[in-house]
């Protein structure tokens, strides 16, 4: 079939990546760690290879002063591939007391042309701090950065912007005479973002990210070298499918969406890519495969302790589990999550608390989230 062709294929390429990053350009295999935290996404293989981890570990676990920073575009909403970087974010910082720092790139959403307009960014980037909070982060620890409000971040990009030459840019990206000089710069901005908490003396930080973001790490900390900064640690998570077998994306429709109703998470869900057979009695006595099985990829890599989705695999090729009963275990799953956070999200509603956690200057907050009117209580 050929969309069990499209599943293999991104299989295969996440590999091939993977192996990339580690033979050329100098990661590592979570494997070769020295000490894997406890954390189930480290077992469950949703955590693949690193950069310097293990420095950043044990800096951490002997109490320096530490921060895990990651990022969002606000060209839309969170989805269930964004529930790993959040586990990560919340681990660190509910065992570790480490600070998130949390930019939102409307800025690049803008300039990528992914909105039509810099209060679409604003607006969305506010849906996303109230977003992120209700999926459990601490507002005392965690401070969000929004490129339109906190503006010194571009006097910031412009110092690191010396040591980022245009033939990188250009052969990184392969961008050319047609983009826009917004994109050309974006690089030093992001480089920003990811050193933003050295900045304020946290010289111990770690960058949770998808393989196919490494790119823009590996531009950072060639700046952090060169000016004078640490070069982040890393931890590059595995690939997630979209509920299609194909790469997920908000575009496409293919994700499952945090703030969906229920029904329409159901109706998704039933209409996962299936590595099962065209029939139950097929199934039963041939097996499926849960490799290219969207459902049993999530319950192991997202929800699952190692030996859980070990068992799930095992039942799933036995023909002890057929393709629906994966298919309920995982909205069983999602429901969870999803009332949990559809219960937070109605809880925030106070202007001054997001106020609070965002990284600003001397402008009239308070005005503008009245003027992007996100506070409303519908989902």
């Amino acid at each position: 079939m050929e969309e069990s062709h499209d599943i293999l294929e991104a299989l295969k390429q996440l590999e091939q990546d993977k192996e990339k990053l580690i033979n050329s350009f100098g990661a590592k295999r979570k494997e070769e760690l020295k000490e894997i935290p406890d954390f189930r996404l480290f077992r469950s293989g949703l955590i693949s290879s690193h950069r310097d981890f293990d420095s950043f570990y044990q800096r951490l676990k002997a109490g320096e002063k530490s921060a895990i920073v990651t990022g969002l575009n606000p060209s839309g909403r969170l989805h269930l591939g964004h529930i790993g970087v959040f586990d990560t974010l919340l681990f660190f910082q509910h065992n570790y007391n480490a600070t998130v720092y949390f930019p939102l790139s409307d800025d690049e959403s803008y300039v990528a042309n992914k909105i039509e307009s810099q209060e679409i960014g604003l607006k969305n980037s506010f849906e996303l701090v109230r977003e992120s909070l209700a999926l459990g982060l601490d507002p005392k620890k965690t401070k969000f950065i929004i490129d339109q409000i906190y503006t010194n971040i571009y006097n910031f990009a412009i110092k690191l912007s010396k040591f980022i030459n245009f033939t990188t840019i250009r052969a990184v990206y392969d961008y050319t005479d047609s983009n826009n000089i917004g994109l050309i710069f974006y690089p030093a901005v992001q480089s920003v973002h990811i050193l933003f908490p050295q900045l304020f003396n946290i010289r111990n930080v770690l960058v949770p990210i998808g393989l196919d973001e490494d790119v823009h790490i590996r531009v950072c900390r060639d700046v952090a070298e060169r000016g004078g900064y640490e070069k982040p640690a890393v931890l590059h998570s595995s690939f997630l499918p979209g509920i299609d077998g194909k790469k997920m994306s908000k575009s496409k429709g293919n994700a499952i969406f945090l703030y969906e109703d229920e029904e329409i998470i159901k109706k998704k869900i039933s209409q996962a890519f299936s590595g099962g057979r065209p029939t139950i009695e097929e199934q039963r006595r041939l097996g499926g495969d849960p490799e290219i099985d969207v459902a049993c990829i999530y319950l192991k890599k997202l929800f699952y302790d190692k030996e859980e989705g070990d068992k799930l695999y095992k039942d799933y090729r036995a023909g002890k589990l057929l393709s629906g009963d994966v298919k309920k275990l995982l909205l069983d799953e999602i429901l969870v999550r999803v009332r949990k956070f559809k219960e937070n999200y109605n809880k925030i509603t106070s202007k001054e608390m997001i106020s609070s956690i965002l990284t600003n200057e001397d402008i009239d907050l308070q005005a503008i989230l009245d003027k992007t009117g996100v506070m409303s209580n519908e989902l």
